[in-house]
């Protein structure tokens, strides 16, 4: 029975109050958060975490899950994202379809542009721009883009797919843009499972295909989210150990989770995630899934019993280029040896690293 610390050691670190006069970086700025309270010593904390799930000494130990949702390219944050993969320091991504249908938008040339939430929205609409917040997006090439991925559906004839395939497939396309999320994904051959991809501007221009393909009488392309689900099981089955990131909430914190659970139904024996850190503006009071905290996700096994996790409750545009810019900097910008995996259709053979 764990012994309950007594006075003096319930007093033992005193709050340090932040110097400016002696920040000369971001990683002297987050170690000052260190000895603060609240969301900053709680983002210093995910640095911590993320160097432990990243560092040289975990190399192939841990299989790093990126979990993406919300509105993070048009907060500026695309490059950041291809850079962790760019510089391995993720593994496996699991997105909402709208992240990595505006990281294609960009990759064909479109823009993403500085707006006004003050704006008349009937106004924006009769001149087909989008609004996000205080960003536009240009409607008219929106819809070029779900067109034009109508068209790669089309291209690539009949056949079931995963998710992670057809990912691939909008990554080999996009290359050229090396600020491309889908891109450096492909070039670096880390998997992006997208489990909601109907729920996307994807999904609407995979839609205008399925319909000229059902009109035809034509074989249809199937995008199989449950073959997703046995793919990501081989994942978790086959790693050392597993780490979790989750920029925001939603189906890619979920389903990062479950992968646990999938796992463990299908080959038992498999152990929740054992570092985690979550960036979201999302409360648990409401008792939705984007909110509620690592802790509760212990109780269903998702994150080790053991697990060192931190809730980190910023808006994501401020956060995340604190946490990434204080790993960043305090490495060479070498590739992290993350694990190479080789597929044949749904079945992993290995992960080599892994």
């Amino acid at each position: 029975m764990n012994k309950e610390p007594g006075r003096e050691e319930l007093l033992k670190t005193p709050i340090r109050m932040l110097d400016l006069s002696r920040i000369g970086s971001i990683s002297d700025l987050v170690e000052g958060f260190s000895h603060t309270s609240f969301q900053a010593r709680n983002l210093s904390t995910a640095v911590d975490i993320m160097k432990k799930m990243t560092g040289p000494e975990g190399d192939g130990a841990s299989t790093v899950f990126l979990g993406l949702s919300g509105s993070l390219i048009a907060a500026g944050l695309r490059k950041l994202i291809a850079d962790l993969i760019r510089l391995r320091l993720v593994d496996v991504i699991a997105t909402t379809g709208a992240v990595v249908y505006q990281d294609f938008y960009q990759a064909m040339g479109y823009k993403h542009y500085q707006g006004s939430v003050g704006a008349d929205d009937v106004l924006l609409h009769e001149h087909m721009i989008d609004r996000i917040y205080d960003t536009y997006v240009d409607e008219e090439k929106f819809r070029e883009t779900d067109i034009g991925i109508g068209e790669i559906m089309e291209g690539i004839g009949p056949g079931r797919y995963s998710t992670r395939e057809f990912m691939a497939i909008l990554g080999e396309r996009c290359t050229h843009d090396g600020d491309s999320i889908l891109g450096n994904a492909f070039k670096e051959g880390v998997p992006i499972y997208c489990p909601a991809i109907a729920d996307s501007s994807i999904g609407i221009g995979l839609s205008t295909a399925y319909k000229r393909m059902a009109e035809s009488g034509g074989e249809l392309l199937v995008l199989d989210t449950i073959r997703d689900n046995y793919e990501m099981a081989q994942i978790v089955n086959m790693s050392r150990a597993t780490s979790a990131i989750y920029l925001g909430g939603g189906v890619p914190k979920n389903y990062i989770n479950d992968s646990i659970v999938m796992a463990d139904m299908i080959y038992g024996g498999i152990e929740g995630h054992e570092y985690a850190f979550q960036v979201t503006m999302d409360r648990a009071e409401w008792g939705g899934l984007s909110g509620s905290t690592l802790g509760e996700a212990q109780s269903w096994g998702k994150i080790d019993a053991e697990a060192t996790h931190v809730m980190v409750h910023v808006e994501m545009s401020i956060s995340l280029p604190l946490i990434l810019g204080a790993v960043m900097e305090g490495r060479d910008h070498s590739k992290r040896r993350g694990p190479k995996f080789v597929w044949d259709g749904e079945r992993l053979l290995t992960m080599k690293g892994g």
